[in-house]
């Protein structure tokens, strides 16, 4: 059945769809826009930067790539965002008694009010929450106390998730420039990721580095002299041109990011790469967007620009389309994104902690073993093995194909404009 045009509208619509219409509007503009210029970065460096409430939190998934844009479009320039009461709330603070009392300064004069600028519209997000029942006792706990409880505590608790919305401004929406000018700038002057310059000008990422060398990601990561950047379904590895071929470090790295976000979708781990991926497919092209985005989001985590791969730029079109279709489109990619962005940046940071605990010649056996749970098994051939399947009778071998023909590969990207020529 053919896909009626889908046209964002809000009249009757529940929360959640004006904000899922919000998203799609955001996405439709900004990918309209790179098809006009796809060598421009998905986030300009000025808004590159991960949105945070004012407690220094990350917002992450769909929200951050949402705040990110409307960062861009609007040209704020701090990447803190509030709920209307939080930014009340800085006009006030607990007297002796546990009352609220208005704030003041260090000579008992009442602070500047703060609020938000006439005529500002919110942003919304979306947020997750979950109540923990004890199913006996119907005693409720905090989801962050059910998270520490060991796997049979955790049996006698029932668990509802709840998709709310909230609304948020940018600092920037508001008076606090002109109110607390020390509180603006200080959000203002806040670092710009973790950026690594090495002596020959190109930029340097030691955790990913580390991965590559130490063999600490999920899958190898082989560098290799040539043009091509591509994830191998059939032998579970990473192929990556050498970071000497790329213009600078910052290139090389998205685009290894990339390709570890398509790692990340196989079937043993995130299970998004079917069979039914063939190149130039709708499911090609979409996984091709999420791991554009998953790319974006990370390297925006560690304060580099990501810019559009020349073959990714090929499904633009074919974006636009799923986007003005289907209203679902945004909201199941952006979850695969937030899901693939946090299965590589765990692993990030457990490698970049290490590293800055013991250095450079650190014991990582121990990511290496957890990592396993994620690698496919091989038999002898090189051919994926169903490990609960290997007591079975023999299945009589298929005519031998060519591994060109045969692998399915839902990301082989050639990739070169920004390879040195």
């Amino acid at each position: 059945m053919k896909k009626s045009s889908y046209t964002p509208k809000t009249d009757g619509q529940s929360a959640e769809d004006r904000t899922l219409s919000t998203f799609a509007e955001l996405m439709i503009e900004k990918i309209t826009n790179l098809q006009s210029d796809w060598k421009k970065p998905w986030f300009s460096p000025q808004a590159a930067q991960m949105p945070m409430n004012l407690s220094g939190r990350n917002y992450n998934g769909m929200n951050s790539v949402v705040l990110m844009l409307m960062q861009e479009k609007n040209g704020w320039q701090t990447s803190r965002y509030a709920t209307f009461d939080r930014i009340v709330s800085m006009n006030f603070t607990k007297g002796k008694d546990g009352k609220s009392v208005p704030a003041v300064d260090a000579d008992g004069n009442k602070l500047p009010h703060v609020g938000i600028n006439k005529g500002e519209k919110s942003t919304p997000v979306m947020l997750t929450t979950f109540t923990c029942v004890n199913q006996e006792t119907k005693e409720r706990i905090k989801y962050d106390d059910y998270k520490q409880l060991s796997q049979e505590e955790r049996a006698n608790y029932a668990v509802y998730p709840k998709l709310q919305v909230y609304n948020v401004f940018n600092l920037d929406q508001t008076n606090l420039k002109e109110a607390r000018p020390e509180i603006y700038q200080k959000f203002l002057d806040e670092a710009d990721g973790r950026r690594f310059e090495s002596s020959e000008g190109m930029r340097d990422f030691p955790a990913l580095d580390a991965m590559i060398e130490k063999d600490l990601y999920v899958c190898p990561i082989k560098p290799t002299h040539g043009d091509d950047a591509y994830y191998s379904i059939s032998r579970d590895e990473i192929v990556i041109p050498e970071k000497s071929q790329f213009i600078d470090g910052e290139s090389f790295y998205s685009n290894l990011l990339h390709e570890m976000s398509h790692a990340s979708g196989s079937e043993s781990r995130l299970n998004r790469l079917k069979p039914s991926q063939s190149f130039g497919s709708e499911a090609y092209g979409r996984e091709e967007l999420v791991a554009e985005l998953t790319a974006a989001l990370v390297s925006s985590q560690y304060g580099m620009e990501k810019h559009v791969k020349s073959d990714s730029a090929a499904y633009l079109k074919s974006w636009l389309n799923s986007l003005h279709q289907d209203p679902q489109f945004i909201k199941t990619t952006l979850m695969d994104v937030k899901r693939s962005a946090s299965f590589i940046g765990q692993r990030l940071d457990a490698v970049n902690q290490r590293l800055e605990r013991d250095g450079w010649e650190a014991d990582f056996s121990d990511i290496r073993t957890k990592n396993k749970e994620f690698t496919p098994m091989f038999n002898g051939k090189g051919e994926k093995v169903n490990p609960s399947a290997q007591q079975q009778e023999p299945v009589p071998e298929k005519p031998e194909v060519h591994q060109e023909q045969k692998e399915d590969v839902a990301a082989k990207n050639v990739e070169r404009p920004r390879f040195h020529r």
